[in-house]
């Protein structure tokens, strides 16, 4: 199942406290990114955030489950009405991961 365009808006403007969101259409799903680097999935209408330490400890409800099949566990996000919860855990988680690496050209 595909994700709806709309849905995937409202996650990354309930986000946008946290710095520059961007999203990327991936196999019919979506990356999500922070100034450039992705912290979480929105697949099948359902936001999961990369795993941190930074974020579990801020996270109301800590639901580990795989976005889609085979995937590692990410945090699975179901309070996205909050924006200010939102962007503080998806700025820490931000802050948690590493710089993305350069392409070579």
């Amino acid at each position: 199942m595909a994700c709806n365009a709309d849905f995937v808006q409202y996650i990354a403007d309930q986000c946008s406290g946290a710095g520059e969101i961007v999203t990327k259409k991936m196999f019919g799903d979506y990356g999500i990114y922070c100034n450039g680097k992705l912290f979480g999935l929105i697949c099948d209408d359902r936001f999961y955030l990369k795993p941190t330490e930074a974020a579990r400890k801020l996270l109301r409800n800590v639901t580990l489950l795989p976005p889609y099949d085979g995937a590692k566990d990410y945090f699975y996000i179901t309070d996205v009405d909050d924006r200010d919860y939102l962007s503080e855990i998806v700025r820490e988680t931000c802050n948690a991961l590493p710089e993305p690496k350069k392409r070579k050209k």
